[in-house]
């Protein structure tokens, strides 16, 4: 076999049409083996003995796409000094554009003896673990263009690719659980009637099944244990794992787009699946320990600030070097269109405690790529100050946490939510202005992949996560949940119209309220786990979505409605925070906007400091729109009073005199369908009208 000395850049396998270029970076290592892998089981081994500031490298021509292959790192074991080689483990090239295979659990896959973990072992996990693929990266791409859709007009759609296609009627069989199934007509043209602009994929990055839940008869369904961070996990591709899972991928975000619907991935990067010092040796624990891991002064151990077992380094250049060019990779090649980013707190972790100014950052705000796709972090993660949300640079949006708690915390009825509720509908101003940006730097929502489905969180006071096989003692106990009046499955029709009507007002106001929201998969449809609030485990029945026969229920009309109201009127989507005043140049005497009791009169600091306050009137002016639009034109818009009885009593609610004379309901949640039939009646300004307990009413009025 022919092997030329090659190129130490780019990391990874890199196919040019006549051969690959292999380079990967290791300063651990004495010496290094590219292992290129045959279906018989043998093996050819191509020392790469050239060597470029620590990134060893060499061309092999000849080496075609499909082509598995893996390295093996000889130098140090020395646990003491944090240094793991091994040159009996077969390692993934941290780089794989395409990972092939799954790992079969056993001894061969570790470090060490079970049962003598000081002892290195030295059985060979070749025939037991995943191995890279040599990729074309060759794609028609047509006249694929990203939708570039701007946040105000943004509703994300969190979603599972085998979760949401697996029960799919409309879906061949072969293509549900698959890239293939998420861009099939009948998905996309759900998610297009639905009013989606963006889909928010759970991890697609190849990731592993741990060990554990393997021995007890479960699989790491979410996927957040990436041992890949190029590569599209290969369980979703419905015809092959030699590459053709990146070209399923590409086809479905082509797809996609075509339809006009980003695609965001959700991305962790924050640690990778081998876990602790228990953990297995799969691919960067091998290559170089120290360069990847945050250890801990006792370098045998691994600092953890992500309930997981590890934690990135985020101050190593190479660790660094890899996030941006594995996020450039999927903007440039993959042609997504932003991230969410796990546990992103750790992210910020350059030394110990969460730094704004840390060297992620900086590298993101300069890259001329990833800087200008969506940026989503989760603004926590479990180690010491992780709980970060409003503190993300001003190029961030936020999953606002402390928007999902007050809005459920109102509609279960807890006091002294008025007046932080006010906040949170308006964009969470407390949290966004003082840095610079505005209303759309928060992410709304609800519910998403952690925690309760809507249905769930109206029909459990408690968890029942049973089938986890934790005796109930995993996933978040405090839920902010209100089961109604009866706990799980009832037929009590009291409890299931209350029930029907709560969803109703969680999805309007997410709708009316100011920022980006974002949708749960199935939400739309009631979905249930059955009251499994941490379903990471469940790859089953328990968390596929269930579609049912007919696409035309109550809620998914009044979700549609409730979308479409949004997108149509910019009033409930500003680009700007209220000013809380007359808006200057708009020809408008009255406020952008106003509070008021159900009485009618203006909010006092009195009402808001209530701790029983339960209802208020908003005034939204849609005269009163201080943002230009993109020529520099005034927008206009029709005006709303939005309605909220959040008690657990009937309350009349009074039309303000001074904000318009007729108006007509649009939105009454106390109805079936949520939307009034036809023309909604009409009301004038001093009527009265009664809102029943746990409603919301909006009335509109023309501009």
């Amino acid at each position: 076999m022919q092997v030329w000395p090659g190129e130490a850049y780019p990391l990874g396998a890199t196919y040019d049409g006549a051969g690959t270029n292999f380079a990967v970076f290791t300063e651990a290592a004495d010496r290094v083996e590219l292992c290129l892998l045959h279906d018989d089981g043998s093996e050819t081994a191509v020392e790469l003995r050239e060597s470029d500031a620590f990134v060893r490298h060499a061309y092999v021509p000849g080496v075609m796409p499909g082509q598995r292959y893996g390295f093996r790192v000889h130098g140090p074991y020395d646990p003491g000094r944090g240094l793991r080689c091994n040159s009996a483990k077969l390692l993934l090239d941290p780089y794989a554009k395409a990972i092939s295979g799954s790992v079969r659990w056993g001894e061969e896959v570790y470090g060490y003896h079970f049962g003598a973990p000081e002892r290195r072992n030295d059985l060979d996990s070749a025939p037991h673990t995943m191995t890279s693929v040599v990729i074309n990266p060759y794609f028609d791409w047509g006249d694929d263009r990203p939708p570039r859709t701007e946040y105000h007009h943004t509703v994300i759609y969190e979603a599972h690719v085998k979760g949401l296609t697996m029960r799919h009627p409309g879906l061949p069989e072969e293509l549900r659980g698959t890239y293939a199934g998420l861009a099939h007509p009948a998905i996309i043209e759900h998610l297009t009637k639905l009013g989606v602009t963006a889909i928010e994929l759970m991890p697609v990055h190849q990731f592993v099944n741990d060990h554990r839940l393997v021995d007890m008869g479960l699989n790491n369904y979410w996927g957040y244990n990436t041992i890949g961070f190029f590569a599209p996990h290969n369980a979703y591709a419905s015809w092959g794992d030699r590459g053709q899972q990146v070209l399923e991928f590409k086809s479905a975000v082509r797809a996609l787009h075509e339809a006009g619907i980003e695609v965001i991935l959700d991305v962790v990067y924050n640690h990778t699946a081998e876990g602790n010092h228990l953990g297995p040796t799969l691919s960067f624990k091998g290559i170089d320990n120290p360069s990847y891991y945050r250890l801990t002064e006792d370098p045998r151990y691994y600092m953890d600030t992500t309930g997981t077992g590890n934690s990135l380094l985020m101050r190593s250049p190479h660790v660094l070097q890899l996030i941006m060019d594995s996020l450039r990779y999927w903007v440039t090649d993959m042609h997504v269109d932003g991230f969410r980013f796990d546990l992103a707190a750790t992210l910020a972790r350059q030394f110990h405690e969460v730094d704004r100014l840390s060297s992620f950052f900086d590298l993101v705000q300069q890259d001329p790529v990833v800087s200008q796709v969506k940026l989503i972090a989760e603004p926590w993660d479990v180690g010491e100050g992780g709980y970060q949300v409003g503190n993300f640079p001003p190029l961030w949006t936020e999953w606002n946490g402390k928007y999902r708690d007050t809005v459920r915390d109102l509609w279960r009825g807890e006091p002294r939510t008025l007046a932080e509720f006010a906040s949170r509908l308006t964009g969470s101003s407390d949290l966004y202005q003082d840095d610079g940006r505005r209303p759309l730097a928060s992410i709304n929502f609800v519910t998403c992949h952690d925690g309760f489905t809507l249905h769930d969180l109206v029909s459990y006071n408690e968890k029942h996560n049973d089938a986890n096989g934790e005796d109930n003692r995993d996933g978040e106990s405090h839920n902010r949940s209100w089961n109604c009046g009866a706990e799980g499955d009832t037929d009590d029709p009291e409890v299931l119209r209350l029930r029907a009507r709560q969803m109703r007002n969680f999805i309007a106001t997410l709708m009316l309220s100011q920022g980006v929201p974002m949708i749960s998969h199935g939400d739309e449809f009631a979905r249930t786990q059955r009251g499994n609030n941490n379903a990471y485990c469940q790859d089953n029945e328990l968390s596929w979505l269930d579609w049912p026969e007919s696409l035309e229920s109550d809620l998914l009309e009044f979700t549609r409605a409730m979308v479409w109201l949004r997108r149509d009127h910019p009033v409930l989507r500003r680009r700007r925070f209220f000013h809380g005043r007359p808006v200057e140049g708009t020809h408008d005497e009255l406020s952008d906007i106003a509070w008021f009791t159900p009485e009618g009169g203006e909010m006092t600091q009195q009402d808001w400091d209530s701790a029983q306050a339960s209802a208020l009137t908003v005034f939204l002016n849609g005269n009163a729109i201080s943002e230009p639009g993109p020529r520099g034109e005034r927008i206009t818009d029709d005006s709303f009073l939005l309605m909220f009885n959040a008690s657990s009593e009937p309350l009349d609610f009074l039309v303000p005199v001074d904000h318009g004379r007729q108006w007509q309901v649009v939105v009454d949640t106390a109805r079936p369908e949520g939307v009034p039939p036809g023309a909604g009646a009409k009301v004038a300004a001093g009527d009265r009208i009664t809102l029943p307990d746990r409603s919301l009413t909006v009335l509109q009025r023309p501009a």
